[in-house]
């Protein structure tokens, strides 16, 4: 499987340690791999769940100490246990992506919380387990980070999970907002898009804001790749206000004009 961003995860970075880049990329390929079970090919509900839980098999032998029955995760049990990784945390990916085979709409903004509880925020417990920084205030600030990542993630692509059969916007605010589901199928900004993604924006990057602070307990060029990637979600987060939402006819994405922007901005954090 080739190593490359699944979302906004940081793999193998030249900002990281080399010593983390191994940890880091078999814990990225566990949850690429489940991700693709769940969301890639043409594959039944029932397969893509059987999968899922073939790999939820692994991880329950490597807690049990006995080898994987699949060579594929070897590495990521020897990762595990040479850096006394929790398990939970990739029970908690394999649920989410579980989630995502049966659960197209959230009702409302805390279920769709609870889902990014277990499909984003892991990856960063992990990381600031990796370095050894995992107390109860640096967990949260990393949860607050993972899923601000996890809700731009949403926003930019409304139109790509509308082609899914999936809506990430919760139900309860696209009714506040007055905006359907038809209005998604369609493509069309209106006023009313326009504050509904202005509403989702602002607070997610209050959620950003709140737990940014933790770039200055990590460690090193750990701390300046967390800089760099929390500035990249708030500048994702203005690309969509200067669009006024409108994420239908160009998905908002860094440009290189942008990279300069962000590294100057996480000089100064």
């Amino acid at each position: 499987m080739p190593v490359d961003h699944y979302e906004n995860f940081p793999v193998a970075s030249l900002l990281l340690p080399r010593r983390l880049r191994r940890p880091i990329e078999a814990i990225y390929r566990f949850a690429r791999g489940a991700d693709d079970i769940a969301d890639e090919g043409d594959a039944s509900d029932a397969a893509r769940l059987q999968g899922l839980a073939d790999y939820g098999e692994e991880i329950g032998r490597i807690e049990r100490g006995a080898a994987p029955l699949r060579p594929a995760f070897n590495e990521l049990a020897e990762i595990i246990a040479e850096w006394h990784l929790p398990t939970p945390l990739f029970r908690d990916l394999l649920d989410a992506f579980a989630q995502d085979v049966v659960t197209k709409r959230y009702p409302d903004y805390p279920q769709l919380l609870d889902y990014c509880r277990r499909s984003a925020n892991p990856v960063g417990r992990l990381l600031v387990h990796l370095v050894g920084r995992a107390n109860e205030e640096n967990l949260h600030r990393s949860d607050c980070i993972c899923t601000a990542l996890q809700l731009i993630n949403f926003w930019q692509d409304v139109a790509i999970d509308w082609q899914k059969g999936r809506v990430y916007l919760p139900q309860s605010d696209l009714e506040r907002f007055g905006v359907g589901e038809r209005q998604i199928a369609s493509g069309r900004c209106s006023a009313e898009w326009t504050a509904l993604l202005a509403f989702e924006v602002e607070r997610t990057r209050d959620l950003m804001n709140a737990g940014a602070a933790l770039v200055h307990q990590l460690p090193g060029r750990m701390g300046w790749e967390i800089r760099l990637t929390v500035q990249g979600g708030l500048r994702i987060l203005e690309r969509i206000e200067q669009t006024d939402g409108d994420v239908f006819q160009q998905r908002p994405q860094l440009g290189p004009s942008d990279y300069l922007f962000i590294a100057s901005r996480a000089l100064f954090m």
